[in-house]
Formats: C-alpha cells, sequence, structure tokens
C-alpha cells in the first residue's frame, strides 16, 4: 500500500523538478538576452560619444560650432550598429531592431536583440527551438557646462559634473589638451 504512495509522491516531486528547471533554463537565456542587449545598446553609445569626441577635437577654433559637439547634438552615429552588431556577436547574439532614441532629452540608441542559441530541450514542448529576445536603450549625456556669457573664440572655463573644472583657449587648443572623453560625455543604459 504503501509504495504505489511513495511512487505516486516521486513522480510529482520529479515533475516539479523538472519544471523548475525548464523555467531556469528559459530565465538563464533571458538573463544572456539582457545582458547583450545592454551591451550591444552600451557600445552603439560609445561608438557615438567616441564620434562626438572627434568632432569636438576637429571643431574647436573653428567658429562656435564646437559648442554644439560639446552639446552631444552633432554626432550621426554612423559606426553604431556596427558597433552594436560586434557586441551581440560577441554574447552569441543577433541585432535584430536598432535605431537613435531620446530619452529625457538626451540622444542615444536602442536596441534589440536574439539569441543565437535556444532555450533548450526541456519537459515543456517547443523550447528547443525558442530564442530569448531583449531590448536595451543607452544614452550619450554631456557632463559639462560651459558660461552661456562665453566667447567661443576666446578662452572659455568647462564646469563639469563631480566637482571637476578645466579652462581651454581655441586659438591654442592642441586636441591633446581635450580631457577624457568620460570626463565630457558619461554613456549609460537609460531606464
Amino acid at each position: 500500500m504503501t509504495l504505489p504512495i511513495y511512487i505516486w509522491i516521486t513522480s510529482i516531486l520529479l515533475f516539479a523538478m523538472l519544471a523548475f528547471f525548464a523555467f531556469a533554463q528559459a530565465a538563464s537565456a533571458r538573463n544572456g538576452a539582457q545582458s547583450a542587449a545592454d551591451a550591444a545598446a552600451l557600445a552603439a553609445a560609445q561608438n557615438a560619444r567616441d564620434e562626438l569626441m572627434d568632432g569636438l577635437a576637429l571643431s574647436i577654433g573653428k567658429g562656435d560650432a564646437w559648442l554644439d559637439w560639446l552639446a552631444g547634438d552633432q554626432f550621426t552615429g554612423g559606426g553604431a550598429r556596427g558597433a552594436a552588431d560586434q557586441l551581440a556577436a560577441e554574447n552569441d547574439s543577433t541585432v535584430v531592431g536598432f535605431g537613435p532614441v531620446e530619452v529625457n532629452g538626451y540622444p542615444g540608441f536602442r536596441a534589440e536583440i536574439e539569441t543565437t542559441y535556444t532555450v533548450g530541450d526541456s519537459i515543456i514542448p517547443g523550447t528547443e527551438s525558442k530564442h530569448a529576445k531583449a531590448e536595451a536603450q543607452a544614452i550619450v549625456r554631456p557632463r559639462c557646462d560651459v558660461a552661456p556669457s562665453a566667447d567661443p573664440e576666446k578662452a572659455v572655463e568647462f564646469d563639469c559634473d563631480g566637482g571637476e573644472s578645466f579652462e581651454m583657449d581655441p586659438a591654442d587648443f592642441d586636441p591633446d589638451d581635450l580631457p577624457d572623453a568620460s570626463v565630457l560625455f558619461s554613456v549609460h543604459l537609460a531606464d
């Protein structure tokens, strides 16, 4: 009499354990997909930040267009998709949706990815062919301000986040005088 009950309880526990394992497989695939989406969006935004730094260095001393570069308004994002594709591939994923976004007034990129691997075999039918998907957005935010009354043709004082400040004279500019890109622009995931 106790043997059938023991077999029945063991079967229920085994089924519950296999179901739990299937959900854990799906959660693991979803976490991997989110990490890949985050990496792809951040790579695109970092590529745009590099473009902003290059444009800023080239425009200083040639009128006031450099102020637009400093404000983060001038990048085209030409290499952003390639950077997103590369980081997604390094995370066993493919970019299936990509584009520019604006979050709270800051420019950035949205990356939607799909994993190249599947959830895997489990007791839930169909999981062996299901790919995890995720989406992320990353923005580029200028970290420095210039006094509104500043003359872009003369020495300008920059006030940056974290209390950092520096002065730059466009008439006597050397690209090596620019601080690190992380001082001028932050790149982070958007909520």
